[in-house]
């Protein structure tokens, strides 16, 4: 969910600092460019002044006077144009030089300096320059017109280089960039620690959350912090999680009290059964199968507190070698299976892994005893380990009759028992049984079709200690 949320926030941040940043750069800009355009009006004011005087067109005859304002004017044209480069000049309404710096230039017959001259002739000055970006090179010009007695009489024109103007509008914008870029890293520092605020309390709940989901019925949200909100859910999920265990532990204690209260009742009802059976003939059917089904009673409450304790137990994990523990099962199953004609093969290379040792032995046990029992005369079973980096699996195959796709997804429910095996002994409960003990220590057991004929069923405990102790060696 951090990863969904945070470009959502720093896109968002982005635009508004770009919605910020992009009018005050231009703004920046026109600000470099109108402090010019202000100097160089003054700059032409000053020259317009100078030139008022200086009205009569070169050839006629003009006094001394005349020619001394005409000198000065162009002293004053030259010592600018010296020292800031900048063109200045002031053209008579032809065109003509009154005076000018440097003297090789005049007013073209086109461009932007022709525009400014004509608009000054109309006696207003020269409208505002395009906008002059650092990437753009160009120059800027500014004319004002000479007027006397109400008429234009000259225009004085100026041209200036823009390097600097532009040098002092990046140096503005680069201000700006790492003003954005510094509150951009504070908004996405920000906008982490939020996030990490708002979602701490939904990270330990949904870790809850899975371990009460694979059995640690006893995990519980600690406190965090987190916006009231989410407080109050994780106290009501604790809540909720308190009200479900303690159901769950009714039943569990109902199942086993029942089972336990009922085993003394039925003990003195098949002894007094067998009482009967002394005043009886031996080949009674009718007393035979009220033995059967007295015992298959038995075995049924036995594995109920089996199952009832199974689910209630803690696993205890430790470091077992799996293939010898499988070797072991193996072997001691062989008689069984040799008897029932079955051949019972086992490769069971040493490999370690985290489990209960008892409950592996009981589940392998399970597996076993079924893959046996199912298998007919001739048939063979056969049992592999095997590991990977994250888990160990004893694999058991048989060459029995198998399980239809309806049968595979109800196997393992308690009391479920294939229609085709009615008649064969047992309670239905041993893989429920299994399930749970392997359930408690991280443990899981699948089933899945064996080709071309038979069930497969897997077996599976973690190579990895719950406390992260790493994995086991080979």
């Amino acid at each position: 969910m951090r990863t969904r949320l945070l470009p959502l926030l720093i896109v968002l941040l982005a635009a508004v600092l770009l919605a910020l940043g992009l009018p005050l750069a231009v703004s920046v800009a026109a600000a470099q460019q109108q402090r010019v355009v202000v100097d160089r009006i003054d700059d032409t004011a000053r020259f317009a002044a100078l030139a008022q005087f200086v009205t009569d067109a070169p050839g006629g005859s003009r006094p001394a006077a005349t020619d001394e304002r005409r000198q000065t004017l162009r002293r004053e044209l030259d010592s600018y144009y010296g020292v800031y480069g900048i063109r200045a000049g002031v053209f008579y309404r032809n065109g003509s030089a009154m005076a000018n710096a440097p003297v090789d230039w005049f007013v073209p017959r086109t461009g932007e300096v022709r525009e400014a001259f004509d608009e000054s002739l109309l006696s207003r000055r020269s409208h505002d320059p395009e906008q002059v970006w650092p990437w753009r090179r160009s120059r800027l010009v500014v004319a004002s017109p000479v007027i006397r007695d109400g008429d234009v009489v000259a225009v004085v024109v100026t041209e200036s280089p823009t390097g600097q103007m532009r040098s002092r509008t990046l140096r503005g914008w680069l201000l700006i960039g790492a003003g954005e870029a510094a509150a951009m890293l504070l908004a996405v520092g920000a906008a982490l620690r939020l996030t990490g605020w708002v979602l701490k309390p939904v990270r330990v709940l949904d870790a809850t959350t899975h371990d009460i989901a694979t059995g640690r019925l006893k995990s519980r949200v600690a406190a965090a912090g987190g916006p009231p909100e989410l407080r109050r859910l994780a106290r009501s999920f604790n809540e909720m999680a308190d009200n479900v265990e303690d159901v769950l532990e009714q039943q569990r204690a109902f199942v086993a009290d029942a089972s336990h209260q009922l085993r003394n009742p039925l003990s003195a009802l098949l002894l007094r059964i067998e009482l009967l059976a002394l005043e009886l003939p031996e080949d009674s059917e009718e007393i035979a199968s009220v033995r059967t089904e007295g015992k298959r009673l038995a075995q049924v409450l036995d594995d109920l507190l089996d199952l009832a304790l199974a689910e209630h137990a803690e696993a205890d994990l430790r470091l077992t070698d799996v293939g010898a523990l499988t070797g072991e099962r193996v072997a001691a199953w062989s008689p069984a299976a040799a008897a029932q004609g079955v051949t019972l093969a086992g490769d069971c290379p040493p490999t370690t892994a985290w489990a209960d040792p008892i409950t592996l032995s009981s589940a392998l046990d399970a597996v076993i005893d079924n893959a046996v029992k199912f298998t007919p005369e001739g048939g063979t079973v056969e049992v592999a380990v095997a590991s990977d980096g994250d888990s160990c699996t004893v694999v058991v195959t048989d060459t029995g009759p198998g399980l239809t796709e309806e049968e595979l997804a109800r196997v393992g429910d308690r009391f479920w028992r294939s229609n085709r095996h009615q008649n064969v002994k047992g309670s239905g409960l041993g893989l429920s049984i299994t399930r749970a003990l392997l359930a408690a220590g991280g443990g899981s057991i699948c089933y899945a079709h064996h080709e071309p004929q038979g069930l497969r069923v897997t077996v599976t405990v973690p190579r990895h200690a719950e406390t992260g102790r790493g994995p086991a060696p080979d």
